[in-house]
């Protein structure tokens, strides 16, 4: 199988020899890249044979496993491809090892590294280590190579200087930088990105050959980029290469090709296939077959350019196909092909403000404005300051400026690069408008809150929500309802909201009346612990109940999603433009109607329990997600994007989203942020794919090496979907899907109400007896240099990410093995003692039991508000803009301590909180102003081992107001002791 494990050292191949199948593709990059530097070992040991006695037959029969897997795979790649793979088997077979690792040595800058991309840039000292012969055989190959190309460098720095100050030279903004025509093609080739055109055709070895001679003898060493051609013979196999070599930038469709591979593709390639794969596509006409694959290409990848190569009547089909395609091509015209293919991917590589922000930092200028640190002014000629030039280097300096003209743009006022930039990111992402944002997703939420609601309208919101969504419904005035997710009590943190409790509450203000007073929902996608909702779902069913509602899905920890096949069907932008397809079909609209007549004078509960439908003729899609691109994609911290698919943008929100947008956004942004996220959003649509598959792989093998080995599978435990999401909301029950495969994968991610990130890894800890905060901050960061962003009481989370190498992963697992070890040894020393130590395991003294440290009081839902915020009888919702500015005055609050707080509760008062109170991470608030402060509320805080709790004071204790009323004033019973007669109905449904 394609996953099986060779090994690091070389000396087995974990391998079965009579099972070459293709497995699982998001493992695929590792296990090709193990296997070719496993034959680099394999001949070089082979070749040390001494004469006159017989090489290690084991070696040679592992060498051979290894070109059986390449076998297999290798037809997907372009270089070294499947000749390299023939070329070895006969080497091996013939005993001509020298010959075999000469070909490996000419070979070694087209074969794949270890971790392909992060791998490149870091390496942590061990795989160096492991590394240091294979590198130092590459660098003897290139040494003189490299001695010469940068003796040329030196030679034409300061033309190619002297020509950037006078004019943009061809391909700068639309490609990097590359050699004059005169220079040598070697020379070019070095300085540019390669990448693959994938052709799909069935075609005689022969007729390949050519056609990838036709299109390298189009190349000018003046290319901005350099690619090589990869030749599939069918339907199948051009998906198949797709989901496996991330490297394809571009796909060239030809009517010869077939429907089914020939390859031997695994159970799980077979099953992924099927759903892809129509029955009836081997009788379906050439153009039929053509525009099936060319969507099918679309939604894998939708980054990538579709080129129609046809050999007849192209004027007729040019008309009708050009949404399908980016060009349509006669056979013949290959230079224009392959200038298409250079200029596809420069429009996808161009950044046009970090561009322009080289191109202004490369001018002289004289500074007259505010900065003086700008273009180094006031650190270069100090000698106490001189060392920020060192850490930083003067680019970062020369950068650094207030001006928005010279191409730099105004950011409150985009109309040139920074609009560009924009632009492109929406193109990437699917939104139909984007806006950069230089202070954080936080500020991104303000934005769009501002933006739609006033003072009085309904919000319903997760109460779990980031903070910045509270602080927000502050400022806009909003009446918040809020909803509670499912809680998880045995790990202390929440899930998410289940579809059944938001349409119990859009139910709720419709039968009082007051529905047209809901504007907006706001849920988090995914949460910090990676619960993701069935985003197109809880849309289409919200828009049957309330046709024009607001949605805004906080996908911050999300952004990479919009890079996966997967994964992007869940992301909000993806989701709106699914429905407002479904929409536009006549058959949705029959649908509707057959529904319609059902539900007519049906009660909530039929409502409840049906899958809804909504009008399409009255249904308004107005979506916005806000992102954290640096938190999961490249960026410098704050840089954040705001995507909209708002049909009424122009006519209802464009204006008021200015405004807020102004008061918001500083006017003097950081420009360096600005250019990563130009920079981040490049890398989405050019690689985005290979590192979100791999970031997920690589959790896979943490999840997989904890559950294996006997001592860390004895103190640790990594959550699955069966213990982080409740069996009613998971309908095909699988506990992993990607550990499964991708067809599981989709399977779950389709139909369960709630998946999870695979790139997240929630560690239960509880059988080390050691609580989440200690094991963070001792065991992880001071004695490991390990870094995690969250824990909860007897839990610790863990994320990949696309900068996440193979080198961290076994670090992680190392350090794991090596805590569990150490918990080992004084496990045994304390039996032996008959002693208990801090760190001990509970189960050496309980039987097993799980410690006592996991242990938590049940989550606290939120309680409700006073009845002085409430804005009704018949709702929850409440003023929290009133709350919090009636804190503000004079003689209306006062401290109290827990204690002061739980005697006042037990003796029957009701004591509301006058601020927020905030465990930070992950960042929601526990209490907010105008919320009765319940005894749970104060069990909870008292077991809670967050360091960083933002609204509480230490020495003072807990804001609230004074003067409260007594509990048997309310207007409504306390939801956390009572259900709601709509919410009743909802958990029944579940």
């Amino acid at each position: 199988m394609i996953d099986n494990e060779l090994m690091e050292n070389g000396s087995t191949v974990n391998n079965q020899a009579a099972n070459r199948e293709i497995g699982t593709p998001s493992s695929a990059w590792r296990s090709r890249s193990d296997a070719w530097e496993f034959l680099g070992y394999a001949f070089k040991q082979l070749t040390k044979a001494r004469p006159g006695t017989s090489p290690d037959s084991g070696l040679k029969a592992q060498a051979g496993q290894a070109l059986g897997l390449l076998q297999a795979i290798e037809l997907y790649w372009s270089t070294p491809g499947l000749d390299a793979v023939a070329r070895l088997q006969a080497a091996l077979e013939s005993g001509e090892y020298r010959s075999g690792l000469e070909l490996l040595q000419e070979l070694s800058h087209l074969l794949p590294a270890g971790g392909a991309g992060p791998e490149h840039r870091s390496e942590p000292r061990s795989e160096q280590h492991r590394s240091d012969q294979r590198r130092s055989d590459q660098r003897r190959s290139d040494q003189r190579r490299s001695d010469q190309r940068r003796s040329d460098q030196r030679r034409s720095e300061q033309r190619r200087c002297d020509q950037r100050r006078c004019d943009q030279r061809p391909g700068v903004g639309s490609g990097p930088e590359v050699a004059d025509e005169d220079a040598g093609e070697g020379q070019a080739a070095a300085e540019r990105p390669r990448f693959e055109v994938l052709v799909v055709d069935e075609l005689t070895e022969e007729e390949a050959e050519g056609l990838k001679a036709d299109m390298a003898a189009q190349r000018r060493p003046s290319d901005a980029f350099a690619y090589e051609v990869t030749v599939v013979p069918s339907y199948e196999d051009a998906l198949v290469a797709l989901l496996l070599n991330p490297a394809i930038q571009a796909c060239i469709l030809r009517p010869g090709f077939t429907i089914g591979s020939s390859q031997p593709l695994g159970r799980d390639l077979r099953k992924y296939l099927a759903a892809h794969v129509t029955p009836g596509l081997a009788g379906a006409r050439p153009l039929g077959r053509i525009l099936s694959l060319a969507e099918q290409i679309t939604g894998l990848r939708p980054e990538l350019d579709v080129y129609l190569v046809a050999g007849v009547s192209i004027e007729n089909l040019a008309g009708s196909l050009t949404k399908r395609f980016r060009r349509i091509f006669r056979r013949q015209d290959h230079l224009d092909l392959h200038l298409s293919l250079l200029s596809g991917v420069a429009e996808r590589y161009r950044t046009p403000f970090f561009t322009a922000l080289q191109e202004y930092s490369r001018r002289p200028a004289s500074v007259f404005h505010a900065l003086p640190i700008s273009r180094g002014g006031s650190v270069g000629n100090s000698p106490w300051i001189r060392d920020m030039a060192d850490f930083y280097g003067m680019n970062l300096l020369l950068a650094e400026t207030s001006a928005t003209s010279g191409g730099l743009d105004s950011l409150l006022d985009p109309h040139g690069s920074i609009k560009e930039a924009q632009d492109l990111a929406a193109r990437a992402f699917g939104a139909q408008k984007t806006f950069f944002v230089t202070n954080g997703t936080s500020t991104a939420n303000k934005i769009v809150h501002q933006s739609i609601l006033a003072p009085g309208d309904v919000v319903l919101v997760d109460r779990n929500c980031h903070k910045s969504h509270h602080y927000a419904f502050v400022l806009a005035g909003a009446q918040v309802s809020y909803l509670d997710a499912y809680p998880l009590d045995r790990y202390a943190f929440y899930g998410a909201v289940p579809l059944a409790s938001i349409k119990a509450r859009l139910l709720e203000y419709r039968r009082a009346g007051r529905l047209d007073e809901v504007k907006m929902i706001t849920l988090t996608n995914c949460t910090f612990d990676g619960i993701v909702y069935d985003v197109e779902r809880v849309m289409e069913e919200c828009l049957a109940i309330k046709p024009d509602l607001v949605f805004l899905w906080d996908e911050a920890w999300f952004a990479f999603a919009r890079s996966h096949p997967v994964y992007r069907r869940r992301t909000a932008m993806a989701a709106a433009r699914n429905l407002e397809a479904s929409f536009a079909d006549k058959s949705y609209a029959d649908r509707y109607t057959k529904q319609a007549e059902t539900l007519q004078a049906a009660d909530d509960e039929l409502w409840l329990k049906t899958r809804l439908i909504p009008d399409p003729r009255k249904v308004r899609l107005r979506v916005y997600a806000t992102q954290s691109t640096h938190k999961t994609l490249t960026s410098l911290r704050q840089g954040s994007m705001i995507h909209v698919f708002d049909q009424d943008f122009g006519e209802l929100n464009q204006e008021a989203f200015r405004e807020a947008y102004m008061t918001h956004t500083s006017t003097s942004p950081n420009y360096q942020i600005l250019a990563s996220l130009d920079i981040g959003r490049r890398q989405v649509e050019l690689e985005g794919f290979g590192l979100v598959q791999r970031q997920a792989d690589l959790a896979t093998t943490v999840a997989q090496a904890v559950a294996r080995h006997p001592l860390l599978k004895k103190y640790f435990r990594v959550l699955t979907s069966r213990e982080l999401i409740a069996a009613p909301f998971r309908e095909t029950g699988t506990a992993m899907p990607l550990r499964d495969g991708l067809a599981a994968l989709a399977e779950a991610w389709e139909h369960d109400e709630f998946v999870v990130d695979p790139s997240r890894l929630t560690l239960d800890i509880s059988r080390t007896g050691i609580d989440g905060d200690t094991f963070r901050h001792r065991y992880l960061a001071d004695e490991h240099g390990i870094q995690v962003n969250k824990t909860s009481r007897n839990t610790v989370l863990f994320m990949t990410n696309i900068g996440t190498s193979r080198s961290a992963v076994a670090y992680l697992i190392e350090v794991l093995v090596k805590l569990a070890e150490s918990f080992e040894e004084e496990r045994q020393s304390n039996r032996f003692n008959g002693k208990k130590q801090p760190g001990q395991p509970a189960e050496a003294f309980d039987g097993g039991r799980q410690a006592d440290v996991g242990s938590t009081p049940p989550l606290p839902d939120f309680s409700r508000f006073a009845d002085r915020f409430r804005g009704s009888h018949q709702n929850t919702d409440g003023d929290i803009r009133a709350a919090y500015f009636e804190s503000y005055k004079a003689g209306t609050k006062e401290y109290l301590s827990a204690e002061e707080l739980t005697a006042r509760i037990a003796a029957g008062e009701e004591v509301v909180s006058a601020g927020f109170v905030t465990p930070y991470p992950p960042g929601f608030p526990i209490l907010v102003p105008g919320q009765v402060i319940t005894r749970q509320t104060l069990e909870f805080m008292a077991a809670l081992d967050t360091r960083e709790i933002h609204g509480f004071d230490q020495g003072r204790g807990y804001r609230v107001f004074v003067g409260a009323s007594t509990s048997g004033t309310g207007l409504i019973p306390n939801p956390a002791q009572e259900e709601t007669e709509s919410e009743a109905v909802a958990y029944s449904t579940i």
